[in-house]
């Protein structure tokens, strides 16, 4: 083979080497969004049914996107990502700027507006919690789920019912608790309530002690 045709094999060889390798990043980038949707989701206490009336996905696609059996595309990350209020650079991983502000959006669950404090969908989490002001008086339905959660009051009158306590806390106090003890907490009265929470995996801990006063009776 003449040596200008030589250049031209090895030129050719060389792209190819390069589309595998742009292809096989693509590949592992794409393969790492399903555990970041399934966490966002777990995260939210959502049910796939739930996702799906936010999106207008069927609950078989999302199923599969979790798993990893269905390639991600932005028809389908786009609507997940306004569901949940957080950028699409968090479902796909993307480097963020040098900005270190969150720019995430609130959401609603359960009555109280969720502030989201972090940008990564797995790990530590952080929200600034609102529960609005009201005057029927929630009753409790504690829950269970894989995790541990720290809560501190910035103002108002938070009760928590953590297994066997009923609790009051007030501004300035926190609290730390295995979310599998059966767990709920909402305003103790009728006025508003502002507070930090952290939700970690299973086994994560952080080393602050709740001072709280039993429910008057």
């Amino acid at each position: 083979m003449r040596p200008a045709a030589n250049v031209r094999a090895n030129g050719l060889a060389e792209v190819a080497i390069s589309a595998g390798v742009v292809n096989d990043a693509i590949d592992e980038a794409l393969a790492a969004v399903a555990p970041r949707l399934r966490a966002l989701r777990q995260q939210r206490e959502w049910t796939l049914a739930t996702l799906a009336s936010e999106t207008g996905i069927s609950v078989s696609t999302l199923s599969r996107l979790e798993a990893g059996r269905r390639r991600p595309n932005l028809e389908l990350l786009l609507p997940i990502a306004r569901a949940y209020g957080v950028p699409l650079d968090d479902l796909l991983g993307s480097a963020h700027t040098d900005d270190p502000r969150v720019q995430a959006l609130p959401f609603t669950r359960h009555g109280m507006v969720f502030q989201p404090l972090t940008r990564r969908p797995d790990g530590l989490q952080a929200y600034r919690l609102t529960i609005p002001a009201g005057s029927q008086r929630p009753t409790p339905e504690p829950q269970t789920h894989e995790g541990y959660e720290w809560l501190y009051v910035l103002s108002g009158r938070l009760r928590l019912v953590l297994g066997d306590h009923d609790l009051v806390m007030r501004a300035g106090e926190a609290a730390e608790f295995d979310t599998r003890v059966p767990h709920w907490f909402h305003r103790a009265g009728s006025q508003a309530v502002e507070l930090i929470s952290l939700f970690g995996p299973q086994g994560e801990r952080m080393h602050v002690r709740a001072r709280v006063r039993p429910t008057s009776a």
